[in-house]
């Protein structure tokens, strides 16, 4: 199996976002203006690579993101392995007090290694991890060389504590924001770490 370059980016700006509401995979909102234009400038950042292919979440604003990018007819594939976790009954709700109690709550507990814990009946780190697998088999069997995945935010700590090998409960220590991207190698069935948190493109 020939060796990969693996970029992993988080998708543009919502509106959810910048409003600061709960955005799972259960809302599927749409990029705004500045997602709109950050994922131009990721795109016109990249356009020196040549993705061999593109894989997103079944969520529109991944979709919409690598839409701004110079991709020029290279296969797409949208997976819902690689959608974000879900919040459950937290989704598309602002973020009161409670409920940021709540999260807050959760996140320490996932740091203690409480990883089955979920956010209003949303799933778990753990069940975001096994769905993850499938979708990372399929990118790891594609034929080329450069391939692109388009993500969310904590699906992608996930993704990257799993694939390089720490516990999950270090997720948080990959931060991340809109159209930042992280770059991994994988050669002989084993992932490292080539580029990390890359933002310089977005200031």
């Amino acid at each position: 199996m020939k060796s990969k370059t693996i970029f992993i980016l988080r998708h543009g700006e919502t509106d959810f976002n910048k409003k600061g509401m709960v955005q799972g995979r259960g809302v599927n909102a749409s990029l705004n203006s500045q997602g709109i234009a950050q994922a131009k400038q990721a795109g016109n950042h990249l356009a020196n690579v040549s993705f061999d292919a593109v894989f997103t979440s079944a969520l529109i604003r991944t979709k919409e993101t690598v839409a701004q990018f110079p991709l020029n007819g290279t296969p797409l594939v949208s997976h819902e392995g690689f959608d974000e976790i879900s919040w459950g009954n937290q989704e598309g709700q602002v973020a009161s007090y409670d409920a940021k109690t709540l999260y807050a709550d959760t996140v320490k507990g996932w740091r203690r290694g409480d990883l089955h814990l979920n956010v209003g009946g949303g799933e778990s780190p753990l069940q975001v991890m096994e769905r993850q697998k499938e979708a990372m088999r399929i990118v790891v069997e594609n034929e080329g060389e450069n391939m692109l995945i388009c993500m969310h935010g904590r699906a992608l700590r996930v993704l990257l504590c799993w694939t390089l090998n720490y516990p999950l409960n270090y997720m948080d220590g990959f931060p991340h924001q809109n159209c930042g991207y992280y770059v991994l190698g994988y050669r002989n069935e084993s992932y490292y770490l080539k580029d990390f948190n890359q933002v310089d493109h977005l200031r």
